[in-house]
């Protein structure tokens, strides 16, 4: 059974800080692209950062959290996270992982993270 479960969101001010972490298990994770996609209220699904599967390890984000945000795997963890630096109020959303093995995609139900004052 397929399972990508997060954590790590909250409540936090502006300019603080926040690591989401994303357990996987059930499929392949070390040779699995992984990512987090974002929905803020009344926005469409945004891709915030991607990271491809090893020895590359490729990295991309979104223009609006370049700089800020980090994501990494550990393969030994089967965990991806994503360092959230800087917060705006603008991050605020519902934060989902994902992975994609070939043509399978999975996700994760979502954690919510805001950020105000």
């Amino acid at each position: 059974q397929v399972q990508l479960v997060e954590s790590g969101g909250g409540l936090v001010q502006p300019g603080g800080s926040l690591r989401l972490s994303c357990a996987a298990s059930g499929f392949t994770f070390s040779t699995s692209a992984l990512g987090w996609h974002r929905r803020a209220p009344g926005k469409e699904r945004e891709l915030v950062a991607s990271i491809t599967a090893p020895p590359v390890g490729n990295t991309n984000y979104v223009d609006s959290v370049k700089g800020r945000f980090t994501i990494t795997r550990d393969n030994a963890k089967n965990t991806v996270y994503l360092q959230m630096n800087s917060l705006k109020p603008e991050d605020t959303a519902v934060y989902y992982c994902y992975a994609r093995n070939g043509v399978q995609i999975y996700w994760g139900q979502g954690t919510q993270v805001t950020v105000t004052s």
